[in-house]
Protein backbone atom coordinates (compact mmCIF):
# COMPACT_ATOMS: atom_id res chain seq x y z
CA UNK A 1 0.00 0.00 0.00
CA UNK A 2 1.09 3.46 -0.46
CA UNK A 3 3.03 5.00 2.86
CA UNK A 4 1.81 8.09 5.16
CA UNK A 5 1.80 11.22 3.04
CA UNK A 6 1.40 9.77 -0.89
CA UNK A 7 -1.83 10.55 -2.82
CA UNK A 8 -3.27 7.34 -2.89
CA UNK A 9 -4.72 6.62 -6.18
CA UNK A 10 -8.20 4.76 -7.11
CA UNK A 11 -8.41 1.25 -7.60
CA UNK A 12 -9.76 1.60 -11.39
CA UNK A 13 -7.80 3.65 -13.68
CA UNK A 14 -6.89 3.39 -17.26
CA UNK A 15 -9.75 3.14 -20.47
CA UNK A 16 -11.55 -0.22 -19.02
CA UNK A 17 -13.23 -0.64 -23.10
CA UNK A 18 -9.54 -0.87 -24.79
CA UNK A 19 -9.35 -4.19 -24.60
CA UNK A 20 -5.47 -3.49 -24.98
CA UNK A 21 -5.29 -0.56 -22.81
CA UNK A 22 -3.35 -0.58 -19.34
CA UNK A 23 -6.70 -0.81 -17.18
CA UNK A 24 -7.66 -4.32 -18.99
CA UNK A 25 -4.37 -5.87 -19.41
CA UNK A 26 -4.24 -4.72 -15.43
CA UNK A 27 -6.64 -6.07 -14.55
CA UNK A 28 -5.87 -9.94 -16.25
CA UNK A 29 -2.53 -9.54 -14.44
CA UNK A 30 -4.44 -9.04 -11.01
CA UNK A 31 -6.54 -11.86 -11.89
CA UNK A 32 -3.72 -14.19 -12.75
CA UNK A 33 -1.67 -13.24 -9.72
CA UNK A 34 -4.75 -14.61 -7.72
CA UNK A 35 -4.92 -17.88 -9.77
CA UNK A 36 -1.25 -18.17 -8.98
CA UNK A 37 -2.29 -18.17 -4.83
CA UNK A 38 -0.72 -14.64 -4.06
CA UNK A 39 -1.93 -13.53 -0.92
CA UNK A 40 -4.35 -10.75 -1.02
CA UNK A 41 -2.08 -8.18 0.75
CA UNK A 42 0.83 -9.13 -2.34
CA UNK A 43 -2.21 -8.15 -5.33
CA UNK A 44 -3.34 -5.31 -3.76
CA UNK A 45 -0.01 -3.41 -2.69
CA UNK A 46 0.88 -4.23 -6.75
CA UNK A 47 -2.36 -2.73 -7.71
CA UNK A 48 -1.57 0.35 -6.35
CA UNK A 49 1.82 0.75 -7.33
CA UNK A 50 0.98 0.05 -11.02
CA UNK A 51 -1.61 2.57 -10.77
CA UNK A 52 0.60 5.18 -9.91
CA UNK A 53 2.63 4.48 -13.32
CA UNK A 54 -0.33 4.12 -14.94
CA UNK A 55 -1.81 7.63 -13.83
CA UNK A 56 1.95 9.24 -14.38
CA UNK A 57 1.56 7.54 -18.26
CA UNK A 58 -1.68 8.58 -19.26
CA UNK A 59 -0.63 12.36 -18.26
CA UNK A 60 1.99 11.94 -20.90
CA UNK A 61 -0.85 10.75 -23.29
CA UNK A 62 0.61 7.14 -22.54
CA UNK A 63 -2.58 4.72 -22.35
CA UNK A 64 -1.22 0.97 -23.75
CA UNK A 65 1.95 -1.28 -22.57
CA UNK A 66 3.07 -1.35 -26.22
CA UNK A 67 3.99 2.38 -26.01
CA UNK A 68 5.98 2.26 -23.34
CA UNK A 69 10.03 1.97 -24.06
CA UNK A 70 12.71 1.48 -21.63
CA UNK A 71 13.65 5.71 -21.81
CA UNK A 72 9.70 5.80 -20.60
CA UNK A 73 10.29 3.67 -17.42
CA UNK A 74 13.84 5.59 -16.80
CA UNK A 75 12.06 9.24 -17.05
CA UNK A 76 9.22 7.59 -14.65
CA UNK A 77 11.97 6.46 -12.50
CA UNK A 78 13.41 10.20 -12.74
CA UNK A 79 10.04 11.20 -11.31
CA UNK A 80 9.84 9.25 -8.56
CA UNK A 81 13.18 10.47 -7.52
CA UNK A 82 12.37 13.84 -7.53
CA UNK A 83 8.34 13.23 -6.05
CA UNK A 84 7.41 15.00 -3.35
CA UNK A 85 4.97 13.49 -0.16
CA UNK A 86 2.67 15.43 1.22
CA UNK A 87 4.78 16.17 4.11
CA UNK A 88 7.33 17.66 1.90
CA UNK A 89 9.30 14.65 2.44
CA UNK A 90 11.04 12.34 -1.24
CA UNK A 91 10.48 9.20 -1.63
CA UNK A 92 12.95 7.14 -0.06
CA UNK A 93 14.99 4.63 -2.08
CA UNK A 94 13.32 1.81 -0.39
CA UNK A 95 9.48 3.18 -1.72
CA UNK A 96 10.99 4.01 -5.00
CA UNK A 97 12.43 0.44 -5.25
CA UNK A 98 8.63 -0.97 -4.20
CA UNK A 99 7.19 1.16 -7.06
CA UNK A 100 9.68 -0.07 -9.68
CA UNK A 101 9.36 -3.85 -8.58
CA UNK A 102 5.89 -4.40 -9.58
CA UNK A 103 6.56 -2.29 -12.91
CA UNK A 104 9.07 -5.10 -13.57
CA UNK A 105 7.06 -8.37 -12.80
CA UNK A 106 3.98 -7.07 -15.02
CA UNK A 107 5.32 -6.20 -17.77
CA UNK A 108 7.59 -9.52 -17.35
CA UNK A 109 4.17 -10.93 -17.86
CA UNK A 110 2.79 -9.09 -20.90
CA UNK A 111 5.75 -10.04 -22.27
CA UNK A 112 5.07 -13.81 -21.79
CA UNK A 113 1.39 -13.81 -22.26
CA UNK A 114 2.25 -12.19 -26.05
CA UNK A 115 0.66 -8.67 -25.07
CA UNK A 116 4.28 -7.58 -25.84
CA UNK A 117 7.28 -8.54 -28.37
CA UNK A 118 9.64 -7.40 -26.03
CA UNK A 119 10.27 -6.57 -22.60
CA UNK A 120 11.50 -2.81 -22.15
CA UNK A 121 11.58 -3.44 -18.31
CA UNK A 122 13.90 -6.11 -18.63
CA UNK A 123 17.33 -3.66 -17.89
CA UNK A 124 15.61 -1.59 -15.82
CA UNK A 125 18.07 -1.02 -13.06
CA UNK A 126 16.09 -1.25 -9.41
CA UNK A 127 17.41 1.23 -6.53
CA UNK A 128 20.26 0.30 -4.39
CA UNK A 129 18.72 -0.05 -1.02
CA UNK A 130 20.20 0.76 1.98
CA UNK A 131 21.96 -1.79 4.29
CA UNK A 132 20.01 -0.28 7.71
CA UNK A 133 19.96 -1.78 11.09
CA UNK A 134 16.79 -1.72 13.45
CA UNK A 135 16.57 1.68 15.01
CA UNK A 136 15.92 0.71 17.99
CA UNK A 137 15.79 -2.54 20.77
CA UNK A 138 15.04 -2.97 24.02
CA UNK A 139 17.22 -3.99 26.54
CA UNK A 140 15.58 -6.82 29.02
CA UNK A 141 15.04 -3.60 31.79
CA UNK A 142 13.73 -1.86 29.34
CA UNK A 143 11.20 -4.11 27.64
CA UNK A 144 10.19 -5.14 31.56
CA UNK A 145 9.24 -1.57 31.82
CA UNK A 146 7.08 -1.81 28.93
CA UNK A 147 5.44 -4.72 30.03
CA UNK A 148 4.55 -3.44 33.41
CA UNK A 149 2.73 -0.54 32.06
CA UNK A 150 -0.03 -2.96 31.35
CA UNK A 151 -2.84 -1.60 34.02
CA UNK A 152 -3.53 -5.62 34.78
CA UNK A 153 -6.14 -4.77 37.17
CA UNK A 154 -8.22 -4.11 34.50
CA UNK A 155 -9.88 -6.64 31.82
CA UNK A 156 -8.47 -4.51 28.86
CA UNK A 157 -5.21 -4.04 30.41
CA UNK A 158 -4.84 -7.68 31.47
CA UNK A 159 -5.57 -8.41 27.52
CA UNK A 160 -2.46 -6.18 26.03
CA UNK A 161 -0.63 -7.46 28.99
CA UNK A 162 -0.73 -10.77 27.04
CA UNK A 163 -0.80 -9.20 23.98
CA UNK A 164 2.91 -7.55 24.90
CA UNK A 165 4.06 -10.78 26.23
CA UNK A 166 3.24 -12.72 23.08
CA UNK A 167 5.52 -10.38 21.02
CA UNK A 168 7.90 -10.34 23.62
CA UNK A 169 8.25 -14.19 23.86
CA UNK A 170 8.15 -14.89 20.11
CA UNK A 171 8.87 -12.32 17.78
CA UNK A 172 5.65 -13.04 15.21
CA UNK A 173 4.67 -10.06 13.56
CA UNK A 174 1.47 -7.87 14.09
CA UNK A 175 -0.65 -9.94 11.20
CA UNK A 176 0.73 -12.71 12.96
CA UNK A 177 -0.75 -11.70 16.78
CA UNK A 178 -4.01 -10.72 14.55
CA UNK A 179 -4.75 -13.96 12.69
CA UNK A 180 -3.70 -15.94 16.22
CA UNK A 181 -6.82 -18.50 16.74
CA UNK A 182 -7.70 -20.12 20.09
CA UNK A 183 -6.85 -23.32 19.10
CA UNK A 184 -3.62 -21.92 17.43
CA UNK A 185 -2.04 -22.26 21.20
CA UNK A 186 -0.33 -25.28 22.72
CA UNK A 187 0.38 -25.02 26.45
CA UNK A 188 1.31 -28.67 26.56
CA UNK A 189 3.98 -28.45 24.35
CA UNK A 190 5.06 -24.64 24.57
CA UNK A 191 4.40 -23.53 20.94
CA UNK A 192 2.21 -21.69 18.72
CA UNK A 193 1.24 -22.57 15.36
CA UNK A 194 1.58 -19.17 12.88
CA UNK A 195 -1.20 -20.13 9.91
CA UNK A 196 -0.77 -18.50 6.70
CA UNK A 197 1.86 -16.04 7.61
CA UNK A 198 4.31 -13.91 5.80
CA UNK A 199 4.59 -16.15 1.85
CA UNK A 200 1.26 -18.40 3.27
CA UNK A 201 3.48 -20.12 5.19
CA UNK A 202 2.54 -22.01 8.36
CA UNK A 203 5.29 -22.28 11.43
CA UNK A 204 5.56 -23.52 14.57
CA UNK A 205 7.34 -21.34 17.21
CA UNK A 206 8.16 -21.81 20.79
CA UNK A 207 6.49 -19.45 23.47
CA UNK A 208 7.76 -18.96 27.15
CA UNK A 209 5.82 -20.46 30.07
CA UNK A 210 5.32 -16.27 31.38
CA UNK A 211 3.27 -15.63 28.22
CA UNK A 212 1.53 -18.89 28.22
CA UNK A 213 0.02 -18.01 31.93
CA UNK A 214 -1.25 -14.60 30.75
CA UNK A 215 -2.60 -15.74 27.44
CA UNK A 216 -4.20 -18.48 30.05
CA UNK A 217 -5.44 -15.69 32.58
CA UNK A 218 -6.80 -13.46 29.15
CA UNK A 219 -8.65 -16.67 27.92
CA UNK A 220 -10.10 -17.89 31.26
CA UNK A 221 -11.16 -14.39 32.37
CA UNK A 222 -11.49 -11.25 29.82
CA UNK A 223 -12.15 -13.01 26.55
CA UNK A 224 -15.85 -14.41 27.19
CA UNK A 225 -16.51 -10.92 28.11
CA UNK A 226 -15.15 -9.91 24.76
CA UNK A 227 -16.94 -12.61 22.82
CA UNK A 228 -19.83 -11.80 20.45
CA UNK A 229 -19.94 -14.13 17.91
CA UNK A 230 -19.71 -17.50 19.87
CA UNK A 231 -17.80 -19.46 16.19
CA UNK A 232 -15.34 -16.93 16.32
CA UNK A 233 -11.98 -18.17 17.55
CA UNK A 234 -10.20 -15.08 17.17
CA UNK A 235 -7.57 -15.15 20.41
CA UNK A 236 -7.43 -11.48 20.86
CA UNK A 237 -9.83 -8.90 20.92
CA UNK A 238 -11.25 -5.62 20.64
CA UNK A 239 -13.46 -3.74 23.31
CA UNK A 240 -15.86 -4.20 20.40
CA UNK A 241 -15.42 -8.45 20.09
CA UNK A 242 -13.77 -7.88 17.05
CA UNK A 243 -10.32 -8.85 15.75
CA UNK A 244 -7.63 -6.53 16.10
CA UNK A 245 -6.55 -4.24 12.67
CA UNK A 246 -2.88 -3.67 11.83
CA UNK A 247 -3.67 -0.08 12.74
CA UNK A 248 -5.26 -0.69 16.03
CA UNK A 249 -2.65 -3.34 17.40
CA UNK A 250 -0.01 -0.79 16.25
CA UNK A 251 -1.61 2.56 18.45
CA UNK A 252 -2.07 -0.09 21.10
CA UNK A 253 1.74 -0.77 21.53
CA UNK A 254 2.94 2.13 20.75
CA UNK A 255 1.07 4.12 23.67
CA UNK A 256 2.84 1.28 25.77
CA UNK A 257 6.04 2.02 25.01
CA UNK A 258 5.87 5.59 25.04
CA UNK A 259 3.80 5.68 28.63
CA UNK A 260 7.40 3.35 29.24
CA UNK A 261 9.19 7.05 29.24
CA UNK A 262 12.42 4.65 27.67
CA UNK A 263 13.57 6.84 25.35
CA UNK A 264 12.79 4.91 22.84
CA UNK A 265 10.20 4.73 19.77
CA UNK A 266 8.36 1.58 18.47
CA UNK A 267 5.46 -0.84 18.36
CA UNK A 268 4.86 -4.19 17.75
CA UNK A 269 8.18 -4.75 15.29
CA UNK A 270 10.24 -3.15 17.97
CA UNK A 271 9.39 -6.40 20.03
CA UNK A 272 10.44 -8.48 17.40
CA UNK A 273 13.90 -6.79 17.00
CA UNK A 274 14.17 -6.94 20.31
CA UNK A 275 13.66 -10.84 20.81
CA UNK A 276 16.15 -11.75 18.02
CA UNK A 277 18.62 -9.43 19.16
CA UNK A 278 18.67 -10.72 23.04
CA UNK A 279 18.28 -14.11 22.06
CA UNK A 280 21.54 -14.16 19.88
CA UNK A 281 23.41 -12.27 22.88
CA UNK A 282 22.57 -15.56 24.84
CA UNK A 283 23.84 -17.42 22.46
CA UNK A 284 21.18 -18.96 20.10
CA UNK A 285 22.50 -19.94 16.74
CA UNK A 286 21.14 -17.60 13.95
CA UNK A 287 19.53 -20.29 12.07
CA UNK A 288 17.37 -20.88 14.86
CA UNK A 289 16.45 -17.42 15.00
CA UNK A 290 16.01 -17.02 11.57
CA UNK A 291 13.16 -20.41 12.14
CA UNK A 292 11.37 -18.35 14.72
CA UNK A 293 10.99 -15.07 12.64
CA UNK A 294 9.86 -17.11 9.27
CA UNK A 295 12.84 -15.36 7.19
CA UNK A 296 13.03 -17.37 4.08
CA UNK A 297 16.67 -16.18 3.52
CA UNK A 298 19.24 -16.30 6.73
CA UNK A 299 20.76 -13.24 5.39
CA UNK A 300 17.97 -11.34 6.41
CA UNK A 301 18.08 -12.56 9.83
CA UNK A 302 22.18 -11.89 9.88
CA UNK A 303 21.17 -8.30 10.49
CA UNK A 304 20.80 -9.35 14.28
CA UNK A 305 24.49 -10.54 14.08
CA UNK A 306 25.65 -6.03 14.03
CA UNK A 307 23.23 -5.55 16.58
CA UNK A 308 23.93 -8.26 19.24
CA UNK A 309 27.27 -6.33 20.57
CA UNK A 310 27.48 -7.59 23.85
CA UNK A 311 29.73 -10.65 22.94
CA UNK A 312 31.60 -8.29 20.29
CA UNK A 313 32.47 -5.73 22.87
CA UNK A 314 33.31 -8.70 25.55
CA UNK A 315 36.21 -9.77 22.72
CA UNK A 316 37.32 -6.04 22.46
CA UNK A 317 37.05 -5.48 25.83
CA UNK A 318 39.47 -9.08 26.50
CA UNK A 319 41.93 -8.32 23.26
CA UNK A 320 42.07 -4.79 22.74
CA UNK A 321 45.44 -3.33 24.84
CA UNK A 322 43.94 -0.09 25.84
CA UNK A 323 42.52 -0.96 28.49
CA UNK A 324 41.23 0.38 31.87
CA UNK A 325 43.64 -0.56 34.46
CA UNK A 326 40.85 -0.24 37.21
CA UNK A 327 38.35 -2.29 35.92
CA UNK A 328 37.55 -4.86 38.39
CA UNK A 329 36.35 -6.94 35.41
CA UNK A 330 39.08 -7.24 33.27
CA UNK A 331 39.54 -11.11 31.83
CA UNK A 332 42.51 -12.91 32.71
CA UNK A 333 45.03 -13.95 30.00
CA UNK A 334 43.78 -16.87 27.91
CA UNK A 335 40.47 -15.05 26.67
CA UNK A 336 38.04 -15.90 29.61
CA UNK A 337 34.77 -14.78 28.69
CA UNK A 338 33.65 -11.60 30.99
CA UNK A 339 31.33 -12.51 33.63
CA UNK A 340 28.12 -10.28 33.70
CA UNK A 341 25.17 -9.76 36.05
CA UNK A 342 22.15 -11.03 35.00
CA UNK A 343 18.81 -10.18 36.58
CA UNK A 344 17.30 -12.67 38.06
CA UNK A 345 14.05 -14.25 36.89
CA UNK A 346 10.76 -14.14 39.42
CA UNK A 347 10.10 -17.02 41.09
CA UNK A 348 6.73 -17.77 40.29
CA UNK A 349 4.60 -20.78 41.34
CA UNK A 350 3.72 -23.06 38.82
CA UNK A 351 0.51 -22.34 36.80
CA UNK A 352 0.45 -18.65 38.02
CA UNK A 353 0.94 -15.21 36.28
CA UNK A 354 3.28 -13.16 36.95
CA UNK A 355 2.06 -10.68 39.51
CA UNK A 356 3.98 -7.50 38.55
CA UNK A 357 1.83 -4.33 39.49
CA UNK A 358 0.67 -2.31 36.53
CA UNK A 359 -0.03 1.34 35.98
CA UNK A 360 -2.94 3.07 34.42
CA UNK A 361 -3.19 1.67 30.99
CA UNK A 362 -2.70 4.30 27.88
CA UNK A 363 -6.43 5.08 25.98
CA UNK A 364 -7.06 2.57 23.76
Amino acid sequence: MGRKGDHKPPTQVGNPNDPQGMAVLLARFLEWLRVKNYSERTVTNRQVYLNYFILWAEERGITRPNEVTKPILERYQRHLYHHKKKDGQPLSFRSQHGRVVPIRAWFKWLTRNNYLLYNPASDIELPRLEHRLPKHVLNIREAEAVLAKANIHDPLGLRDRAILETLYSTGIRRLEVIGLNIFDIDSDRGTIMIRQGKGKKDRMVPIGNRALKWIERYTSEVRPRLIIDPNDSTLFLTHLGEAFTTNRLTQMVREYVDSADIGKRGSCHLFRHTMATLMLENGADVRFIQAMLGHAKLETTQIYTQVSIRKLKEIHEATHPAKDERSENRPEAGGERLEEEKPKANEEKPGDPPTAEGETKPAA
